[in-house]
């Protein structure tokens, strides 16, 4: 395969306070520049045996990995020949990271910090950074460290949460970043933008790279004058980000605070937010999936043709890897982590439930899977993908049902979970795999009906003669 960018995705977080259960919650699609790009999920052991001289398949990036190494989870590519490109993971210290939230840094600050080009980029991120640290703040101020001293390739955020904070943080030049702490009673919805506004350096709620306020005043890059608005120093302005990004946050934004009354072409968007109930996953779960339904911008919808592709919907055919990443505090440390998995487009797939401590998520996960396999999760999904979107309209109540039913299953099994006796870390491995063996069959199950449906809405049909 020729290499393809991780350059589209959408990101959720939401603090303790903000969650129906009081979990903290990061989630992201990722999306690729083509539809199919498998995917597989691993379990990487406790001090896994591994190559501490780390270099990038992908770019040439180095450094010393430390010797002790948590268990985590990942997600990578399955053909990892230019990198692992992880994305996703929760380690055994209960920290979640999901990297990257792509993003564009304008002109006139890469003029003075130009971006590294051997410098750490995505492809390695999740890699070096999840399995040695052992608090949100702690993968902060791992990742900074690196990328401070070493460099970065590419200006990204980066989502970061443990049992009691969540955290944003972005890579904003070749060796400067910025991090946020998401009040807990808040929430922040993110597309393909440096979306944190207003820094105060002397609150324990911002993280930044060493002397970042000294670099933007000697540059004179502030055009707020007094003001440190990160968003306006470094972001971008442009014609893409009001028709590609920022409708992505005003969908999330509409659906959760409605009140707000937000343009989705507004430049000014605010990086908090605050609902108006308590949010669930199947919130979360609308707005990663989300195409703008029940609006005159949904590309399946019944709006004009300009209207239709006026904005980039959420969730996408190029839609890879789309995580809920959930850590629990009403439950012991064991059973904290839960890590939603959906392959494909979240709009017709489901997140299936997967207890993080685990020694494994499932075998079929696992699995390389390069080219289209009828039983491998990926390739399912994909299936599913296809065959959802292409009578939408005739089978939208197929379709929710399905997600509906799912979402049901999907909260059963964390239940049942839940009551094992003092599950040991293979327990909740096998307990992971049944899992996905049960979303397996519902996944065959809906693909047949979704066949029979899209046959009966064939245009090479016709009415019988009864006496035929």
């Amino acid at each position: 395969m020729t290499r393809q960018t991780h350059q589209a995705c959408t990101s959720f977080l939401a603090g303790k306070l903000a969650t129906l259960d009081g979990s903290t919650l990061i989630a992201r699609n990722e999306d690729n520049s083509v539809a199919i790009w498998p995917k597989r999920t691993l379990v990487h052991p406790q001090n896994e045996a591994r190559d501490l001289h780390f270099v990038s398949k992908n770019n040439g990036f180095t450094t010393t990995l430390p010797a002790t190494a948590a268990q985590y989870t990942a997600v990578p590519d399955s053909d990892a020949s230019e990198g692992d490109y992880g994305e996703s993971g929760i380690n055994g210290h209960q920290v979640a990271m999901s990297a990257t939230e792509s993003a564009y840094t304008n002109s006139r600050v890469l003029g003075v910090d130009p971006l590294v080009a051997d410098g750490l980029a995505e492809d390695a991120m999740l890699t070096v950074v999840l399995p040695y640290v052992d608090s949100a703040q702690a993968g902060i101020q791992r990742l900074g460290h690196l990328v401070s001293t070493l460099g970065a390739a590419e200006s990204n955020g980066v989502l970061f949460s443990d049992l009691n904070e969540v955290w944003y943080m972005e890579i904003l030049s070749g060796h400067h970043w910025v991090a946020q702490r998401i009040p807990d009673d808040a929430y922040a919805v993110v597309a393909n933008q440096l979306a944190i506004e207003d820094v105060d350096f002397d609150s324990p709620d911002f993280l930044t790279s060493p002397n970042l306020r000294q670099f933007v005043q000697s540059h004179r890059l502030n055009p707020d004058g007094g003001r440190f608005n990160s968003r306006h120093i470094f972001g971008t302005h442009s014609d893409q980000d009001a028709h590609y990004n920022t409708p992505r946050v005003w969908f999330g934004h509409h659906l959760l605070t409605p009140s707000a009354f937000e343009d989705p072409t507004s430049m000014d968007l605010p990086f908090i937010q605050h609902a108006e109930r308590k949010i669930g996953l199947d919130d979360v779960a609308a707005i990663l999936g989300s195409h703008y339904s029940e609006t005159p911008y949904d590309p399946l919808g019944t709006g004009s043709p300009a209207d239709k592709t006026k904005f980039r919907a959420v969730g996408l055919a190029r839609t890879e890897n789309s995580h809920l990443l959930q850590l629990r505090r009403n439950v012991t440390p064991q059973r904290a982590g839960i890590i939603w998995q959906a392959f494909g487009n979240p709009a017709f797939n489901p997140y299936v439930p997967f207890f993080a401590a685990g020694d494994q998520l499932a075998p079929a996960y696992a699995a390389t899977n390069p080219t289209y396999s009828a039983t491998n999760p990926y390739w399912q999904a994909k299936l599913l993908e296809v065959l959802s979107e292409a009578h939408y309209h005739q089978n939208r109540a197929l379709l929710a049902d399905f997600l509906k039913t799912s979402q049901s299953r999907g909260f059963q099994r964390v239940v049942a979970g839940d009551q094992l006796a003092a599950p040991s870390a293979h327990d909740l491995g096998t307990f992971n795999a049944a899992t996905a063996d049960a979303f397996a069959a519902a996944l065959q199950a809906q693909i047949g009906q979704l066949v029979q449906a899209n046959a009966e809405q064939s245009a090479l049909s016709f009415t019988m003669d009864e006496n035929l």
